[in-house]
């Protein structure tokens, strides 16, 4: 790829507008887009190139995958599991219903098939792996998150029984432009319900874009995915803020959280929209996450820290809190685990609560 090339995808996935005023009665609305709750991106062109000229570019490690067996996957209608195929990729599943967020299968990030940040860590599962799809969510519009042409095939390989997915406002035109009809968007704190699950938009402090002219034009968001009282934290992209203490206010413990720990540095120029895996254990804190699992890491080089550091310091620093130090971990490339989620027992609790008020 040239270098001019790679800094226009740059410029595409980094760059934000400043703050506007208000156009609407919700303070994340404004003029032409949307803003944050808390800190409003200030980084803009030269910033960027200021990165962008001093930059060293991590060498790419090769991650093993696991073994897995999609056979099982494909079957399955009664075990809870969570399978990592890769970055923010993640297959659940829960009663018999199959979940992805942020689905990326192709071999880059960006808006040209031939150039861009190139996945060096297959994906742990192929889309011909994966069991029928009822629903997608997706966090917002980066490369990295919503993968068109994945999301195509996703809906083009079930025509009868597509899979409905889920975004922030105006990130719907975007299915619709590439024939997809079965999206549904939500803003900030807004709730649908699918086949007994509900989900809960929720804010998170990022941006969004996918060129130099349509920036902060969609809104990004975290996903609550809540069964029965058992409640996934899905957090997308994001930077450390209050809102994961507003997330806990609302909607209290989290079971599991799937929270970013990679692409951070520098610090300088990532802290605003990347949290790094100290700041990623704040949010499970925060959260008050039975267990978390660390994603958006060993995928694809997008910045400047070395590609197998998140996993390191993320055990320093859980090691440093003690004797919970094993309910925030990472995955490898398609293993599969099995989540202790006994859905049926958490009705039965709280129904005992519901009795007791």
């Amino acid at each position: 790829m040239t270098k001019t090339l790679l800094f226009s995808f740059t410029m595409a996935m980094t760059t934000s507008c400043g703050a506007q005023e208000p156009a609407s009665p919700k303070k994340h609305h404004i003029e032409g887009g949307f803003t944050n709750n808390y800190y409003h991106l200030d980084k803009g062109f030269s910033d960027v190139t200021k990165w962008w000229w001093e930059r060293t570019t991590p060498e790419p490690k090769f991650f093993p995958l696991a073994k897995n067996d999609p056979a099982f996957l494909k079957s399955n209608k009664t075990e809870p599991t969570i399978t990592w195929v890769g970055h923010s990729t993640f297959l659940i599943q829960i009663d018999g219903i199959n979940i992805l967020t942020d689905p990326h299968f192709t071999e880059r990030a960006s808006p040209v098939s031939f150039a861009g940040p190139k996945r060096y860590t297959q994906p742990g599962l192929s889309l011909d792996d994966l069991p029928q799809i009822d629903f997608v969510i997706i966090s917002h519009d980066h490369y990295d998150h919503l993968d068109l042409t994945t999301v195509k095939a996703l809906f083009d390989r079930q025509p009868e029984n597509p899979p409905v997915f889920f975004t922030g406002l105006k990130v719907k035109a975007r299915f619709e432009a590439e024939g997809i009809t079965s999206a549904q968007e939500y803003d900030w704190w807004e709730s649908t319900e699918i086949k007994g699950f509900n989900l809960h938009c929720v804010p998170v402090q990022h941006f969004s874009g996918r060129s130099l002219t349509d920036r902060n034009s969609t809104l990004w968001c975290g996903w609550i995915i809540e069964r029965n009282g058992y409640q996934i934290f899905f957090g997308g992209d994001t930077g450390y803020s209050k809102d994961f203490k507003d997330i806990h206010d609302k909607f209290g413990d989290m079971d599991l959280s799937l929270i970013p720990v990679g692409a951070y540095d520098p610090r300088w120029f990532m802290a605003s929209h990347h949290v790094n895996p100290e700041e990623a254990i704040q949010i499970h804190r925060d959260l008050n996450s039975k267990l978390s699992i660390g994603m958006h890491w060993g995928t694809f080089i997008l910045t400047d820290e070395p590609v197998d550091e998140p996993p390191v310091r993320l055990a320093k620093g859980m090691q440093a809190i003690g004797p919970d130090s094993a309910s925030f971990t990472v995955m490898q490339h398609g293993e599969t685990r099995i989540l202790n989620l006994n859905t049926s027992k958490k009705t039965e609790e709280v129904a005992e609560i519901e009795e007791s008020k």
